[in-house]
């Protein structure tokens, strides 16, 4: 069973025992965990000897209106959980632990990648994840982290923070982990109802078939906008309220030459948020395309 710290200067005192010698791991969540979660700490249990997951519903990411109340807090099964995965220690702070002050005073900005995508929907959501992501790498001070690709807009912010303020910590970005029927997994999906739940995995199968329609097809503008467009309507249509869906060049991922040929091959990722009721549901997925010049 992990160890439940709730104060910081006593989980730092337990890690003393351990810097230098193993390698730590860090996995933030906010709790009401699930298979997904369970994945990170097993991913990061095969980098690091000690992994320490952090379990804090983070005031300073949610926005008026949103569901920061409401939020699940269910600490005694996610403990069941991640006895189950073999995790090591686990960080429970309370908001008073963590934001002496609150709002905080300080700021940790996300910049110009924070205005797009969510940030346009959920203005200041990716700098109150800065500074509370900030403050769990100075207390843990892990040498490497662990985050999901579902949220694939936050694990480009984070690996831009961690450039960017010189963290001595290896960012790792963990595969979405999905249902039987491909919808991926999240601690909101709760908010669906049976009904919806049914919708849900639409979601990801118009990814599936905008990215096939993408990849076998020349990638001019006018053909993805008019993609994009059919997929849009496709969502509408079986019951989604469309927050975004964008097409990105892939930030995290990269673009080679073929040795000797003229054929470039570029990693493009499809991104959506979108309501089904209650839940505000996100998904991607990848698509690479190769180019002639």
């Amino acid at each position: 069973m992990p160890i439940i710290y709730h104060h910081i200067s006593a989980m730092r005192t337990a890690l003393q025992t351990h810097r230098g010698q193993q390698r730590i791991a860090l996995v933030p969540t906010m709790g009401n965990l699930h298979k997904g979660h369970l994945e990170l700490v097993t991913l990061a249990k095969q980098h690091a000897d000690i992994v320490i997951v952090s379990i804090f519903v983070n005031p300073t990411q949610f926005g008026e209106g949103e569901d920061f109340d409401s939020y699940p807090r269910t600490l005694d099964s996610d403990v069941a959980k991640l006895t189950s995965v073999d995790a090591d220690y686990i960080f429970a702070p309370s908001i008073d632990e963590m934001y002496p002050v609150l709002p905080p005073p300080t700021c940790v900005l996300a910049g110009a990648i924070a205005n797009q995508l969510c940030g346009q929907s959920r203005p200041g959501h990716f700098d109150g994840v800065g500074i509370v992501v900030s403050k769990l790498f100075n207390i843990i001070q892990p040498d490497l982290a662990v985050f999901g690709q579902k949220d694939y807009q936050q694990l480009a912010i984070i690996k831009q923070l961690v450039r960017d303020l010189s963290y001595p910590i290896e960012i790792i970005g963990a595969p979405i982990v999905r249902a039987d029927d491909g919808l991926a997994l999240s601690s909101r999906n709760q908010y669906l109802t049976n009904a919806e739940r049914q919708i849900a995995p639409v979601l990801h199968q118009a990814l599936q078939r905008l990215a096939q329609q993408l990849a076998t097809g020349k990638l001019s503008q006018q053909r993805m906008q008019a993609s994009l467009a059919e997929t849009r309507r496709y969502l509408t249509d079986a019951g989604f309220t469309i927050d975004y869906l964008e097409i990105k060049t892939d930030q995290l991922g990269s673009i080679t030459t073929a040795e000797g040929s003229n054929i470039v091959e570029k990693r493009f990722i499809i991104l959506v948020a979108a309501w089904l009721g209650r839940a505000r549901l996100l998904d991607n997925e990848f698509v690479t395309i190769n180019k002639q010049f």
